[in-house]
Protein backbone atom coordinates (compact mmCIF):
# COMPACT_ATOMS: atom_id res chain seq x y z
CA UNK A 1 0.00 0.00 0.00
CA UNK A 2 1.11 3.31 -0.75
CA UNK A 3 2.43 5.73 2.18
CA UNK A 4 2.34 8.96 -0.70
CA UNK A 5 0.10 11.73 0.37
CA UNK A 6 -1.88 12.98 -2.91
CA UNK A 7 -3.09 16.08 -0.91
CA UNK A 8 -1.50 19.34 -1.89
CA UNK A 9 -1.09 22.30 0.58
CA UNK A 10 -2.94 25.29 -1.08
CA UNK A 11 -1.89 28.78 -1.00
CA UNK A 12 -3.96 31.45 -3.17
CA UNK A 13 -3.69 35.13 -4.62
CA UNK A 14 -6.90 36.73 -4.63
CA UNK A 15 -6.94 39.72 -7.08
CA UNK A 16 -9.14 41.64 -9.47
CA UNK A 17 -7.41 41.70 -12.01
CA UNK A 18 -4.71 38.79 -11.70
CA UNK A 19 -3.65 37.73 -14.92
CA UNK A 20 -0.39 39.87 -15.14
CA UNK A 21 0.64 38.62 -11.44
CA UNK A 22 3.41 36.48 -11.74
CA UNK A 23 3.82 35.58 -8.12
CA UNK A 24 3.03 32.07 -8.84
CA UNK A 25 6.45 31.38 -11.11
CA UNK A 26 7.86 32.51 -7.93
CA UNK A 27 6.10 30.48 -5.50
CA UNK A 28 6.21 27.52 -7.26
CA UNK A 29 9.89 27.64 -7.91
CA UNK A 30 10.68 27.50 -4.42
CA UNK A 31 8.43 24.81 -3.46
CA UNK A 32 9.85 23.01 -6.10
CA UNK A 33 13.32 23.24 -4.56
CA UNK A 34 11.96 22.59 -1.02
CA UNK A 35 10.40 19.48 -2.26
CA UNK A 36 7.41 21.15 -0.65
CA UNK A 37 4.31 19.41 -1.82
CA UNK A 38 2.74 22.65 -2.06
CA UNK A 39 0.52 24.81 -4.53
CA UNK A 40 -0.18 28.50 -5.57
CA UNK A 41 -3.06 29.09 -7.05
CA UNK A 42 -3.48 32.29 -8.93
CA UNK A 43 -7.33 33.11 -8.28
CA UNK A 44 -9.66 36.03 -9.85
CA UNK A 45 -11.88 37.01 -7.29
CA UNK A 46 -14.35 40.26 -7.78
CA UNK A 47 -15.48 42.38 -4.86
CA UNK A 48 -18.70 41.19 -4.34
CA UNK A 49 -16.88 37.76 -3.93
CA UNK A 50 -14.34 38.75 -1.57
CA UNK A 51 -16.35 37.51 1.32
CA UNK A 52 -16.76 34.41 -0.36
CA UNK A 53 -13.32 33.68 -1.36
CA UNK A 54 -11.95 34.25 2.17
CA UNK A 55 -14.84 31.91 3.94
CA UNK A 56 -13.45 29.23 1.38
CA UNK A 57 -9.87 29.45 3.20
CA UNK A 58 -11.15 27.69 6.22
CA UNK A 59 -13.58 25.44 4.12
CA UNK A 60 -10.24 24.40 1.60
CA UNK A 61 -8.46 24.26 4.61
CA UNK A 62 -5.41 26.13 2.89
CA UNK A 63 -2.60 27.36 4.46
CA UNK A 64 -3.49 31.25 3.47
CA UNK A 65 -3.70 33.61 0.37
CA UNK A 66 -2.00 36.61 -0.82
CA UNK A 67 -4.50 39.46 -1.23
CA UNK A 68 -3.63 42.26 -4.18
CA UNK A 69 -5.68 44.73 -6.10
CA UNK A 70 -8.19 45.78 -5.51
CA UNK A 71 -8.88 43.91 -1.75
CA UNK A 72 -6.00 44.95 0.53
CA UNK A 73 -8.38 47.08 2.53
CA UNK A 74 -11.53 45.98 1.91
CA UNK A 75 -10.10 42.24 3.22
CA UNK A 76 -9.86 43.33 6.63
CA UNK A 77 -13.69 42.97 7.84
CA UNK A 78 -13.70 39.72 6.78
CA UNK A 79 -10.50 38.88 8.99
CA UNK A 80 -10.55 37.38 12.42
CA UNK A 81 -7.29 39.04 13.46
CA UNK A 82 -4.54 41.20 12.07
CA UNK A 83 -0.55 41.60 13.07
CA UNK A 84 0.41 44.83 14.49
CA UNK A 85 2.08 45.84 11.24
CA UNK A 86 -1.30 45.08 9.40
CA UNK A 87 -3.25 46.98 12.00
CA UNK A 88 -0.80 50.04 11.60
CA UNK A 89 -1.06 49.87 8.36
CA UNK A 90 -4.74 49.17 7.31
CA UNK A 91 -3.48 46.64 4.73
CA UNK A 92 -3.28 43.27 4.34
CA UNK A 93 -1.34 41.59 1.38
CA UNK A 94 -0.79 37.95 3.53
CA UNK A 95 -3.35 35.69 5.08
CA UNK A 96 -2.26 32.72 7.54
CA UNK A 97 -4.34 30.42 9.39
CA UNK A 98 -3.56 29.50 12.57
CA UNK A 99 -5.86 28.00 14.82
CA UNK A 100 -8.58 27.70 12.42
CA UNK A 101 -8.87 31.47 12.54
CA UNK A 102 -7.59 33.65 9.90
CA UNK A 103 -4.79 36.49 10.53
CA UNK A 104 -3.67 39.31 8.37
CA UNK A 105 -0.66 40.49 7.67
CA UNK A 106 1.40 42.97 5.64
CA UNK A 107 4.65 41.85 3.98
CA UNK A 108 4.54 44.86 1.45
CA UNK A 109 6.69 47.55 3.19
CA UNK A 110 8.90 45.47 4.48
CA UNK A 111 9.87 43.97 1.18
CA UNK A 112 10.38 47.48 -0.68
CA UNK A 113 12.37 48.62 2.31
CA UNK A 114 14.55 45.50 1.86
CA UNK A 115 14.73 46.52 -1.97
CA UNK A 116 15.75 49.79 -1.06
CA UNK A 117 18.47 49.10 0.79
CA UNK A 118 19.88 46.59 -1.42
CA UNK A 119 20.36 49.05 -3.80
CA UNK A 120 21.97 51.84 -1.83
CA UNK A 121 19.09 54.04 -1.32
CA UNK A 122 19.32 56.25 1.95
CA UNK A 123 15.65 57.15 3.08
CA UNK A 124 16.59 59.09 6.34
CA UNK A 125 15.77 62.69 6.33
CA UNK A 126 14.89 62.54 2.93
CA UNK A 127 11.75 63.94 0.71
CA UNK A 128 9.14 61.64 -0.91
CA UNK A 129 6.10 62.12 -3.77
CA UNK A 130 3.73 58.80 -3.83
CA UNK A 131 1.46 58.68 -6.17
CA UNK A 132 -1.55 56.66 -4.76
CA UNK A 133 -2.91 55.99 -1.61
CA UNK A 134 -3.99 52.21 -1.19
CA UNK A 135 -3.00 48.86 -0.05
CA UNK A 136 0.42 49.18 -1.39
CA UNK A 137 0.65 52.82 -0.98
CA UNK A 138 0.07 52.27 2.83
CA UNK A 139 2.61 49.63 3.57
CA UNK A 140 5.60 51.59 1.40
CA UNK A 141 4.97 54.47 3.32
CA UNK A 142 4.55 53.35 6.84
CA UNK A 143 7.94 51.43 6.29
CA UNK A 144 9.58 54.78 5.15
CA UNK A 145 8.22 56.82 7.85
CA UNK A 146 9.75 54.36 10.39
CA UNK A 147 12.95 54.14 8.69
CA UNK A 148 13.09 58.15 9.30
CA UNK A 149 11.68 59.71 6.23
CA UNK A 150 10.91 63.45 6.83
CA UNK A 151 8.36 64.63 4.24
CA UNK A 152 5.47 62.19 2.45
CA UNK A 153 3.40 63.74 -0.28
CA UNK A 154 0.52 61.73 -0.94
CA UNK A 155 -0.93 62.73 -4.45
CA UNK A 156 -3.90 60.74 -4.93
CA UNK A 157 -7.06 60.87 -7.09
CA UNK A 158 -9.47 60.33 -4.43
CA UNK A 159 -9.60 63.19 -1.91
CA UNK A 160 -10.99 60.79 1.00
CA UNK A 161 -8.42 58.17 0.42
CA UNK A 162 -5.79 60.03 0.20
CA UNK A 163 -6.58 62.28 3.16
CA UNK A 164 -6.70 59.28 5.13
CA UNK A 165 -3.78 57.92 4.50
CA UNK A 166 -2.29 61.61 5.28
CA UNK A 167 -4.17 61.63 8.81
CA UNK A 168 -2.33 57.72 9.23
CA UNK A 169 1.07 59.03 8.84
CA UNK A 170 0.72 62.53 10.85
CA UNK A 171 -0.72 60.39 13.75
CA UNK A 172 0.66 57.39 13.89
CA UNK A 173 4.73 57.92 12.63
CA UNK A 174 7.35 60.69 12.69
CA UNK A 175 7.30 61.79 9.20
CA UNK A 176 5.06 64.95 7.96
CA UNK A 177 2.54 64.08 5.09
CA UNK A 178 0.63 66.08 3.31
CA UNK A 179 -2.29 65.16 0.85
CA UNK A 180 -2.02 66.35 -3.01
CA UNK A 181 -5.46 65.99 -4.99
CA UNK A 182 -3.96 64.49 -8.35
CA UNK A 183 -6.71 66.32 -10.73
CA UNK A 184 -3.82 67.63 -12.86
CA UNK A 185 -0.48 66.67 -14.48
CA UNK A 186 1.87 66.75 -11.30
CA UNK A 187 5.21 68.78 -11.21
CA UNK A 188 7.68 66.93 -8.80
CA UNK A 189 8.52 69.71 -6.47
CA UNK A 190 12.68 69.99 -6.75
CA UNK A 191 13.57 69.65 -3.01
CA UNK A 192 12.16 66.30 -3.57
CA UNK A 193 14.61 63.11 -3.31
CA UNK A 194 12.53 59.89 -4.00
CA UNK A 195 9.73 59.79 -6.01
CA UNK A 196 7.42 56.37 -6.12
CA UNK A 197 4.52 55.03 -8.39
CA UNK A 198 2.17 53.00 -5.93
CA UNK A 199 -0.41 52.92 -8.65
CA UNK A 200 -0.67 49.87 -10.96
CA UNK A 201 -0.90 52.40 -13.66
CA UNK A 202 2.33 50.46 -16.35
CA UNK A 203 1.20 47.40 -15.33
CA UNK A 204 0.58 44.59 -18.39
CA UNK A 205 -0.94 45.43 -20.82
CA UNK A 206 -1.76 48.75 -19.54
CA UNK A 207 1.18 50.83 -21.72
CA UNK A 208 0.24 53.89 -19.64
CA UNK A 209 2.33 56.28 -16.79
CA UNK A 210 1.43 58.42 -14.13
CA UNK A 211 0.42 61.75 -14.86
CA UNK A 212 3.03 64.08 -13.84
CA UNK A 213 5.62 67.06 -15.44
CA UNK A 214 8.47 64.18 -16.06
CA UNK A 215 9.85 67.47 -17.67
CA UNK A 216 10.47 68.14 -13.55
CA UNK A 217 12.16 65.14 -12.79
CA UNK A 218 16.18 65.84 -12.14
CA UNK A 219 19.04 63.74 -12.44
CA UNK A 220 19.54 63.38 -8.54
CA UNK A 221 16.20 61.68 -7.85
CA UNK A 222 15.27 58.60 -7.10
CA UNK A 223 12.73 57.13 -8.84
CA UNK A 224 10.72 53.51 -7.84
CA UNK A 225 7.90 51.81 -9.29
CA UNK A 226 6.03 48.99 -7.50
CA UNK A 227 4.38 47.15 -10.86
CA UNK A 228 6.68 44.03 -11.29
CA UNK A 229 5.03 43.27 -14.54
CA UNK A 230 6.81 44.85 -17.02
CA UNK A 231 10.29 45.07 -14.53
CA UNK A 232 10.97 48.00 -16.77
CA UNK A 233 8.24 50.36 -17.00
CA UNK A 234 7.46 53.59 -19.13
CA UNK A 235 7.24 55.25 -15.93
CA UNK A 236 11.06 54.01 -14.91
CA UNK A 237 11.99 54.56 -18.70
CA UNK A 238 11.17 58.00 -19.02
CA UNK A 239 12.68 58.65 -15.12
CA UNK A 240 16.38 56.46 -16.41
CA UNK A 241 16.25 58.69 -19.47
CA UNK A 242 16.42 61.93 -17.24
CA UNK A 243 19.39 60.83 -15.39
CA UNK A 244 17.33 59.43 -12.25
CA UNK A 245 18.11 56.25 -10.44
CA UNK A 246 15.63 53.78 -10.68
CA UNK A 247 14.20 50.83 -9.03
CA UNK A 248 11.55 48.53 -10.24
CA UNK A 249 9.17 46.45 -8.65
CA UNK A 250 11.08 43.08 -9.03
CA UNK A 251 13.06 43.34 -6.18
CA UNK A 252 10.24 44.47 -4.04
CA UNK A 253 7.85 41.60 -5.15
CA UNK A 254 10.38 38.82 -4.67
CA UNK A 255 11.50 40.41 -1.34
CA UNK A 256 8.01 40.31 0.11
CA UNK A 257 7.38 36.99 -1.19
CA UNK A 258 10.08 35.61 0.55
CA UNK A 259 8.37 37.08 4.51
CA UNK A 260 5.45 35.14 2.76
CA UNK A 261 6.87 32.09 2.21
CA UNK A 262 8.30 31.67 5.62
CA UNK A 263 4.55 32.56 7.00
CA UNK A 264 3.20 29.82 5.26
CA UNK A 265 5.48 26.89 5.48
CA UNK A 266 7.70 27.99 8.34
CA UNK A 267 11.34 27.72 6.38
CA UNK A 268 13.17 30.03 4.67
CA UNK A 269 12.85 30.88 1.58
CA UNK A 270 15.63 29.84 -1.29
CA UNK A 271 15.77 33.71 -2.31
CA UNK A 272 18.06 33.20 -5.18
CA UNK A 273 15.87 30.63 -6.45
CA UNK A 274 12.98 32.76 -6.59
CA UNK A 275 14.89 35.59 -8.32
CA UNK A 276 16.25 33.51 -10.70
CA UNK A 277 12.67 31.83 -11.50
CA UNK A 278 11.47 35.32 -11.90
CA UNK A 279 14.21 36.34 -14.65
CA UNK A 280 13.66 33.61 -16.82
CA UNK A 281 10.19 34.44 -17.13
CA UNK A 282 10.31 37.87 -18.14
CA UNK A 283 13.63 37.21 -20.76
CA UNK A 284 11.62 34.79 -22.47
Amino acid sequence: MSSKCYRSEIIGLFGCPVDENATVVIMEAAFRALNLNYRYNTTLVYPADLETAIKALKAFNMKGANITIPHKVEVIKYLDHLTETAELMGAVNTIFIKDGETYGENTDGKGFITSVHENGVEVKGRRIVVFGAGGAARAMTIELARAGVSHIAIVNRGRERGEALVDLLNNKTSAKAEFILWDKTYPIPKETNIVINATSIGMYPDPARPDMDYSTLLDSMIVCDAVHNPPQTPFLIEAANRGCKTLDGFSMIVNQATISFKIWTGLDAPIDVMKNALTREFNQ
